[in-house]
């Protein structure tokens, strides 16, 4: 069965077609138009999936050579997001199946992150842990299996990925900052004495995350050591906010894999895509992390297409409620 997917809950566009759960076409559009603000503006989200998405959708389905009349299944990111970006996806998913007749079944985000690491490990076995980290969630689940899913632990603030982009505007760069901190720490070397910030600890026993305290200790190092020092340590300063983002990620994931005895973990979601948390996960935890490739960590439309396709084999038209927080 082809199944379309469609992904416009933040700032990215995406469509992608899927035979089953092989990809024949991908294709994402980021809105580089949020970069002058800092951040995401709704309402230019909202323009900007009305502008492109019918597009992208177009071009999937010409690099597929398939026509809409072709697919079996469009699946829609209805959960959790922006809600005028989100009308705009579900708007033309439902459009499609008024013209077309093909069922529409909505996703998720979150399950569609966790899904994406069925695109490249199909053979995962379940129950495993997935860590979902990126731009707006943070979070650990126990995964079972579609629609079986337990929050072990969620950020009670800042998601990682927003933590990212905060300093990385303090440091002077543009929005998304993820990958421009990760390349600027790389100049570090490796032997260098930079600052130490600090990791939340909420308990004892919480699998939980804290990242604003993180970004504070930040905000206030750059204030006491000025603008130039800044300038001339940033690879230093990113390397060391970096580390101390990954070393809390990773240890709260090992101790969900100590606590519920699960070794087998799925890294996926944006921030997944960054090398030195991969490193560190693999180094902690062994070969059984597994993580999606860059273009299927952040935000697209095959993951979404593969999370409604493996619904719609078991009849299950929407996933009763899952907290854009983490929390089912």
């Amino acid at each position: 069965m082809i199944t379309l997917g469609i992904e416009t809950s933040c700032d990215e566009t995406a469509a992608a077609l899927l035979e089953d759960s092989r990809i024949l076409a991908n294709a994402v559009y980021s809105q580089i138009e949020h970069g002058m603000f800092g951040g995401v503006v709704p309402e230019i989200a909202s323009r900007a999936h009305l502008e492109k998405v019918d597009r992208l959708a177009a071009a999937v389905m010409k690099d597929a050579s398939l026509a809409p009349r072709d697919l079996g299944l469009v699946a829609v990111t209805d959960s959790p997001g922006l809600a005028g970006a989100l009308l705009v996806g579900v708007s033309f998913a439902l459009g499609l199946h008024v013209r077309y007749g093909m069922p529409v079944i909505g996703v998720n985000h979150l399950e569609g992150h966790i899904s994406a690491i069925y695109l490249s490990r199909p053979d995962i076995e379940t129950p495993f842990l997935a860590l979902v980290v990126s731009g707006g969630h943070t979070a650990i689940y126990r995964v079972d299996g579609v629609e079986k899913y337990a929050c072990l632990g969620r950020t009670v603030d800042d998601a990682a990925g927003e933590a990212f982009d905060k300093v990385g505007k303090m440091l002077g760069f543009s929005y998304p900052a993820g990958r421009a901190i990760e390349e600027e720490a790389r100049r570090a070397a490796a032997t260098d004495n930079g600052p130490s910030f600090p990791m939340a600890r909420l308990s004892s026993s919480s699998l939980d995350f804290s990242f604003s305290g993180l970004k504070t200790a930040v905000k206030y190092f750059l204030a006491e050591k000025g603008a130039a020092f800044a300038r001339d340590n940033r690879p230093l300063i990113c390397k060391a906010f970096q580390e101390a983002a990954v070393i809390a990620l990773v240890n709260n994931c090992a101790a969900a894999s100590e606590a519920s005895g699960i070794r087998r973990i799925a890294l996926v979601g944006g921030v997944a895509s960054n090398t030195r948390l991969r490193e560190a996960m693999r180094q902690r935890l062994g070969d059984m992390v597994y993580f999606p490739p860059p273009t299927l960590c952040v935000d697209n439309g095959a993951m979404i297409a593969c999370a409604g396709y493996r619904r719609f084999k078991l009849g299950l038209t929407r996933f009763p409620h899952m907290d854009p927080g983490g929390a089912l």
